[in-house]
């Protein structure tokens, strides 16, 4: 290294953003993902003991990825090589690869080469970098935020294990924000500033998992914001709004407000008003909600709620929930509010709900009585000896294509679990079975 690259790396650690400053150095440092690397994990085992085999990281942006690639760069005696797949070619590759075969040849010494968005490598560039994974002339570590099972070469899958990152805790986060704000080595410590505790968590719980996103509003808040009179730069939930470009709404996925603003949702949609109901899906996804949970609440309330007294409604739930996991936001927000207008809109009745649960409550307390005779299986050999199916009437053969017999089991002939309701579809339905009853009773 000579002078100018000495100076150049110098200003690159103090001049680079906060993320990287405070990117961590060693395994303990970094924050959460204690799945697979916990003191009794085997990554974190190999990585300690600077035995790593090829790995292939996979999380959303945000996660770590790339950090424990800098701290396995840090840790092991191996050379570690970095390339990005969204800008290097083959000739980078080659480069890299006889690099690695001199160090190991003349030293002795490994490669771990770190190929960032790995799944943007096309197959040829893939299979160009097999035989040198295989043989051990290079380690790879690959960073992706796509399904790896998906994008990457089954011949590499096979070589390498797969670690899935998750996205970082709130308090994970909101630790990271502190010590960024205070630590006046690799932090903005050095600027004075000040920042209450509402701003952090705000910014924890709107960052949804992503510590980049955390740390880049705190970098852009002290560096944009004015001293007070105490000559102290003070971050409120204000700045801090500002800087995530996300206004701060009350809604705390792990708190009161998340359970709060659900339980106004559901009832909105059961008692019939789209408009609070709409209201309250734009704040549980302007909040940063998981768009999986949303919709298996309206799917849930579609079937509670509504019923039977429109069957299409568990329908368009079912078909929205698809939809949004499709295409995706911003636009899945479109078929997530047609689901929302058509379940608050349509004919309410729980006879379908409050049934299973009838049901169920004589399941569990009482006997079990065996299933009428009639009603048995005889579709193999020997049951008619044992008389399964005789005497069972075929409702198709029937006028109305409804015969009346036993169904429940006896003792339970005169029970009833499902009471249709006048509302809705489940009008024709309550009628619809009163006619058959009474037809069934001339016959008789």
């Amino acid at each position: 290294m000579d002078l100018f690259d000495y100076m150049r790396a110098s200003t690159m650690e103090k001049e680079s953003p906060l993320a990287s400053r405070m990117r961590p150095r060693t395994l303990d440092e970094v924050a959460g993902q204690k799945h697979i690397i916990g003191k009794d994990k085997l990554l974190y085992r190999a990585i300690r003991a600077d035995k790593l085999g090829s790995v292939i990281f996979y999380g959303p942006p945000g996660t770590g990825k790339t950090t424990l690639a800098k701290v396995i760069a840090n840790t092991t005696s191996a050379r570690f090589e970095q390339i990005n797949a969204t800008v290097a070619g083959k000739k980078d590759m080659e480069e890299i690869v006889k690099n690695a075969k001199d160090a190991l040849g003349m030293y002795g010494q490994k490669t771990i080469l770190f190929v960032d968005e790995i799944h943007r490598f096309n197959k040829s560039q893939q299979d160009y970098l097999l035989p040198f994974v295989e043989d051990g002339t290079v380690t790879l570590i690959g960073a992706t935020t796509e399904n790896p099972y998906f994008e990457v070469n089954n011949a590499l899958l096979s070589r390498s294990r797969i670690f899935e990152l998750k996205p970082l805790e709130k308090q994970d986060i909101k630790e990271l924000i502190l010590r960024a704000v205070y630590d006046e080595t690799r932090g903005m410590g050095t600027y004075h500033a000040e920042i209450t505790d509402d701003a952090a968590e705000f910014l924890a719980d709107v960052a949804n998992g992503d510590a980049r996103a955390a740390l880049n509003a705190v970098e852009l808040g002290i560096l944009t914001t004015e001293k007070g009179g105490d000559g102290k730069i003070h971050i409120t939930i204000a700045e801090a709004a500002e800087c995530i470009q996300k206004r701060a709404i009350c809604y705390d996925r792990d708190g009161d407000n998340h359970y709060d603003t659900v339980s106004a949702f559901i009832k909105s949609m059961r008692g019939s008003d789209p408009d609070a109901a709409l209201y309250y899906l734009a704040r549980m996804l302007y909040a940063g909600e998981d768009v999986k949970f949303i919709a298996r609440r309206i799917i849930i309330c579609a079937a509670e709620d509504v019923g039977c007294a429109d069957p299409n409604a568990l329908t368009v739930a079912v078909s929205a929930a698809q939809a949004v996991e499709r295409i995706g936001l911003p636009e899945g927000q479109i078929p997530l509010a047609e689901a929302v207008a058509y379940v608050a809109t349509a004919p309410k009745s729980n006879a379908a709900c409050m049934g299973i649960s009838k049901a169920m409550e004589a399941v569990k307390t009482r006997e079990t009585p065996p299933v009428p005779v009639h009603l048995q299986d005889k579709h193999y050999k020997g049951a008619e000896k044992l008389g399964h199916g005789l005497g069972y009437k075929y409702a198709h053969d029937y006028p109305n294509h409804y015969v009346k017999q036993q169904y429940l089991p006896d003792g339970m002939e005169d029970e009833q679990f499902y009471f249709p309701t006048e509302n809705g579809y489940e009008k024709q339905i309550r009628a619809h079975m009163e006619r058959l009853e009474r037809e069934s009773e001339k016959e008789i």
